[in-house]
């Protein structure tokens, strides 16, 4: 539920994050009986909570159809990402991966933890797979064969230019928007979006996760997993391994600075797509994710800690998104709010400092043009505040409060 600390600092994080928690566990305790549905809905808790508590407020069908399409493809995923199986090995699992989604007999040994489950009792998510409707089944085969091919070509392919990195992300990423994008059509609560403003909602949040996950993808056992194109890493260094060293901090914060104005180039398609948007839970669905990828890099732009550890949003920051989250006003409000702390952090020495400010300003001018600012609640302390921390006695009586309330407002939690 976050730290004390955390919350002694920000009191106002505590609704939220005890709104968050009874949530999920709402959310939990709505698994299907069946055993194939019921490995399904308890691995996409154990995976993704936060995403798999977005899940469950679609209606029925397109909740399962979404469901089964993020386990397949974490399974396609997982195999990708395991650096110990051999290229000979990995290549035709990954080319072929899109037909085993029809046999209920296959399983491949790969991953670790949660994810080796998955990948151990597949023929769960096989088989809850083939009672999809067949729009969404044709939808999902579609997209997993062709994220497929794109992972085997660049599992003997480097990310070498921009145009490389856009290819990878559109394989990895873009393609679950535009696989969203067709199953939100087959439920038949929205218009068939665009393929252009489909790849940008899945580029965004994949280049803000390259991103936030240097550390983590350099650092990986037996082989380090690279995703940062070379055209932009060899401005600052000679390999990409060296960001990490304290001896280039300044090159790599540079760096950073220059992967995030890459990736703000896609906001204002997402913005276009999530405004032409018109069933709520898909909207909250699409919208929560994107307003976290903008809010992470934030967090990440000019911060040398991308390179010594993890750095994300505070979870009571997170539990505010997801409970404020509701209008395309909170999503313009939040964009906005976000942009504007980044712009706050532009160092005029930067590099692409003119880039940078260019890309928010253009952001910034969406937002105000939607003319709904003055609807939003921010949410955003961009300064420290300067009352006394609040008593933690005071923090538990409230604790007790609210958690007393939500028990007896559980179908209100969100």
């Amino acid at each position: 539920m976050g730290s004390l600390k955390a919350i002694f600092r920000h009191p106002d994080d505590l609704y939220p994050l005890i709104k968050l928690k009874m949530a999920m566990r709402h959310a939990e305790k709505q698994i299907p009986p069946e055993p194939h549905w019921a490995f399904c809905y308890t691995l996409l808790h154990k995976v993704s909570r936060s995403f798999a508590l977005v899940i469950q407020q679609l209606d029925t069908d397109l909740r399962d159809a979404v469901c089964v399409f993020y386990l397949v493809l974490r399974a396609l995923d997982t195999v990708e990402d395991d650096t110990s199986i051999h290229t000979e090995v990995k290549v035709p699992i990954l080319e072929t991966f899109h037909r085993h989604v029809y046999d209920r007999e296959w399983h491949f040994s790969c991953g670790t933890k949660d994810y080796k489950v998955l990948m151990d009792q597949f023929h769960h998510v096989s088989t809850a797979f083939l009672e999809l409707g067949r729009s969404y089944q044709e939808a999902i085969e579609d997209i997993t064969r062709k994220m497929g091919a794109g992972m085997a070509k660049f599992i003997c392919k480097e990310v070498e230019t921009g145009d490389d990195y856009d290819e990878y992300c559109h394989y990895v990423a873009g393609l679950v928007g535009l696989g969203l994008s067709k199953l939100f059509h087959a439920s038949g609560k929205e218009d068939l979006a665009s393929d252009t403003l489909s790849n940008s909602m899945g580029l965004f949040l994949q280049k803000t996760n390259i991103i936030r996950d240097y550390l983590e993808d350099i650092n990986e056992i037996p082989k380090s997993r690279m995703f940062w194109p070379r055209e932009i890493w060899s401005k600052y260094v000679s390999k990409l391994e060296e960001l990490k060293y304290e001896e280039n901090s300044v090159k790599a914060v540079q760096c950073l600075n220059d992967m995030v104005t890459n990736a703000l180039a896609h906001v204002d398609d997402c913005l276009k797509y999530m405004s032409a948007l018109q069933d709520p839970a898909i909207f909250r669905f699409c919208a929560i994710p994107q307003i976290m990828a903008i809010g992470t890099l934030a967090m990440c732009y000019n911060n040398i800690q991308v390179f010594r550890g993890v750095v994300k949003m505070r979870r009571g920051l997170t539990a505010k998104v997801i409970a404020r989250t509701k209008t395309m006003s909170d999503v313009y409000g939040a964009f906005y709010d976000f942009s504007c702390l980044l712009q706050s952090k532009v160092d005029n020495n930067d590099p692409n400092a003119r880039k940078t400010k260019d890309r928010l300003e253009s952001i910034l001018k969406t937002c105000r043009d939607s003319g709904t600012l003055n609807e939003r609640k921010s949410y955003i302390i961009r300064k420290e505040p300067t009352y006394n921390p609040m008593p933690i006695a005071v923090i538990f009586i409230i604790l007790a409060i609210l958690l007393a309330y939500l028990s007896a407002t559980r179908s209100n939690y969100i």
